[in-house]
């Protein structure tokens, strides 16, 4: 069973900056794409990111393009999603996922899985 956990997330000013990781078994994190994603009180889970293997195209929700940063480092078995000028309805439990072959596309949630516990950011205003 694959497992993915994040971490990384805190109560940031607006303005600020944050850096959430991502790990997971095996070699998960060298082998298949990677995507971030988030969900704010009240609403469903949305797109944030997305890194793929060969090639490592990146995909990014438009809300977020320019300020967030997708990667990822196989010695270190990480995918690191670096947030800057971060924005009050940035607000959110961000979760990481596998991408699933045969199943939506690498900026839905339908096309990831193995999702780990997420990780809370609060963006202050």
């Amino acid at each position: 069973q694959v497992q993915v956990a994040e971490s990384g997330g805190r109560l940031v000013e607006a303005g600020g900056s944050l850096t959430l990781s991502c790990t997971a078994s095996g070699s998960t994190i060298s082998t298949y794409p990677m995507g971030w994603f988030r969900r704010a009180p009240g609403k469903e889970r949305e797109f944030v990111a997305s890194i793929g293997v060969h090639p490592p195209n990146k995909y990014y929700a438009d809300s977020i393009k320019g300020r967030f940063t997708i990667s990822r480092d196989t010695s270190k078995n990480t995918v690191t999603l670096q947030m800057n000028s971060l924005k009050p309805e940035d607000t959110a439990t961000y979760y990481c996922a596998r991408r699933i072959w045969g199943r939506g596309s690498n900026d839905s949630p339908s096309g990831f899985g193995y999702w780990g516990h997420g990780t809370q950011v609060i963006v202050s205003s």
